[in-house]
């Protein structure tokens, strides 16, 4: 289980060395299923540069994380600002800016529930998750660990 950090900066993710590692993608004025679809490609395509794709699934972990931040800030906070990675020192950090303030928040899962599984996912496939205001609203970032 994903140690949880709700509200903290995150781990120790120092800037980057060079864009090599880091890449933003402006989605301000991309609405609805189509930010989510274009941030879907885009990570798909910055994993693939980065060589971080392979038979481990790994990247698949990675663009379904993405998936789910994406999804859930045009579902429940009024859509998506901004799309960051960034890797280095083994992790792999995925953040999503909104315009909403309300932090997200793990409920207790239910399996045989319609929905409401996406932080969930994303618990229990990252390393660390959490929130922190950005401007009026805030960024949702999540750590995964890359395969050595």
């Amino acid at each position: 289980m994903a140690l949880q950090a709700l509200g903290s900066q995150g781990p120790a993710m120092d800037p980057p060395p060079s864009p090599a590692h880091h890449r933003e993608l402006d989605l301000y004025a991309t609405a609805g299923a189509a930010a989510c679809s274009a941030g879907i490609a885009w990570v798909r395509r910055a994993l693939a540069d980065w060589n971080l794709t392979g038979p481990t699934g790994h990247g698949d972990d990675a663009v379904l994380v993405a998936a789910e931040l994406l999804s859930n800030a045009v579902e429940h906070a009024g859509g998506v600002r901004s799309l960051t990675l960034a890797h280095h020192h083994g992790v792999l950090q995925i953040a999503v800016t909104d315009p909403s303030p309300n932090r997200p928040r793990l409920r207790a899962h239910r399996p045989d529930s319609v929905g409401g599984h996406g932080l969930f996912l994303v618990d229990r496939l990252t390393r660390h998750w959490g929130s922190r205001p950005n401007g009026r609203g805030k960024t949702v970032w999540a750590d995964l660990d890359l395969p050595s």
